[in-house]
């Protein structure tokens, strides 16, 4: 079946500029760099189906060798952005692929021309659009659906394309690139055309993915330390309530900074900011598998342990609590101790609810304070 290739050029500019519009409109709400490179490489192939329409009025070089190297530069523009998108750092060879192709304008012209600059051309957009395939296959199951879409498109493509070398090997095949005669040139312009489509809609898919689950993730944390936040530790508790029994004890730790607001006092909010921050990142640090920290809200931290055991508790409260009192000290100097208090509760069946859990730990955090401070008050609540 014979296609117009001048209907086609035209359909795929359409396409391709409304892809890369598209592409800048989404970028405006999302900012995110990797839209830019996918809508470059849309704006550079409907610039480069526009030049092709010139082989028809006799302007071969410009038609053929500007509009097939945009189509390269295109799918770099690809590669650029799925690169981004990976926070993936391409080579040198990467970068500079396109001066390869441009390296083929020095060649004569000779009978078979058209079939050597055919396959140069196609070998170069798959390697660039396998390589992005290959790109988001190093993302693993981390991939949302609008990304796993995108690396088979790609995949998919770049086959195309380095089969599309194949025939133009055979002796015999018509490939005339002046007129767009032959099968092949045929088929790469209705597949063109509905690659466009479809590798723009997985774009825009895969980026809404990520900026939903930044949100998400903006959500749960506490914007100073990072940690979970109430909210999210609800939701997170359950499951580890979940999992709880006589023989796969949980926990949960109560932490409280002694004299906090000394530091607040004498040394200003900053620096009451950066002794929030250093704790937390204390607790990451130290955190057991299986284990969930959040902050409650001012100087107020918890933890929930699972598959825990006294021996635990009291290793990982001694533990953070001398570390965090080196560095308060070093850090600021103050009339008392900057501390932690500790209230920590052991138990073998699923609590009532993460309230009821926190405020049992909070009345032995602050048995702990009474107590002198600097301590942990643990309460062993598993039946033997």
């Amino acid at each position: 079946m014979a296609f117009d290739a001048s209907t086609m050029l035209t359909l795929t500019i359409a396409l391709a500029a409304a892809a890369a519009l598209y592409l800048v409109v989404e970028w405006r709400s999302v900012r995110e760099s990797s839209l830019l490179c996918w809508s470059a490489g849309f704006a550079t192939i409907s610039v480069g189906s526009t030049l092709a329409l010139l082989r028809g009025s006799g302007y071969l070089f410009i038609g053929i060798w500007f509009a097939n190297g945009m189509l390269v530069a295109a799918h770099w523009c690809f590669l650029l952005g799925v690169a981004r998108f990976t926070e993936t750092r391409l080579s040198r060879l990467c970068l500079l692929a396109p001066l390869l192709w441009a390296s083929l304008l020095l060649l004569p012209q000779w009978p078979l021309w058209s079939k050597t600059f055919l396959v140069a051309n196609s070998l170069l957009v798959a390697v660039f659009t396998l390589y992005a395939s290959w790109l988001l296959r190093l993302q693993g199951k981390s991939l949302s659906v609008g990304a796993v879409q995108l690396r088979y498109i790609l995949r998919l493509h770049g086959l195309f394309y380095l089969a599309k070398t194949l025939p133009a090997l055979l002796p015999g095949t018509l490939i005339d690139l002046a007129a767009f005669r032959g099968q092949i040139i045929q088929v790469s312009l209705v597949e063109g055309a509905m690659a466009i489509m479809l590798i723009a809609l997985s774009m825009t898919g895969t980026v809404r993915y990520r900026r939903e689950e930044r949100i998400e993730r903006l959500a749960a944390r506490d914007p100073l330390t990072a940690l979970y936040n109430r909210r999210a530790l609800e939701v997170r508790a359950s499951n580890l309530f979940k999992a709880v029994s006589p023989t796969n004890p949980g926990a949960l730790l109560l932490i409280d900074i002694d004299h906090f607001k000394l530091v607040n006092d004498l040394h200003g909010h900053a620096a009451g900011d950066r002794l929030l921050i250093g704790l937390s990142e204390m607790i990451r640090a130290l955190l057991p598998e299986r284990a969930i920290a959040a902050r409650l809200g001012g100087d107020e931290f918890v933890i929930l342990l699972g598959g825990t055991s006294r021996e635990v508790i009291e290793q990982l409260a001694a533990t953070l609590r001398q570390q965090f009192q080196s560095t308060a000290a070093l850090s600021f100097s103050t009339p008392e101790a900057v501390t932690l208090s500790i209230g920590a509760n052991l138990f073998d069946h699923p609590p009532a609810s993460l309230a009821a859990l926190i405020e049992q730990g909070d009345a032995l955090l602050y048995a702990s304070k009474r107590g002198g401070r600097n301590s942990l008050q643990l309460v062993d609540g598993l039946r033997g």
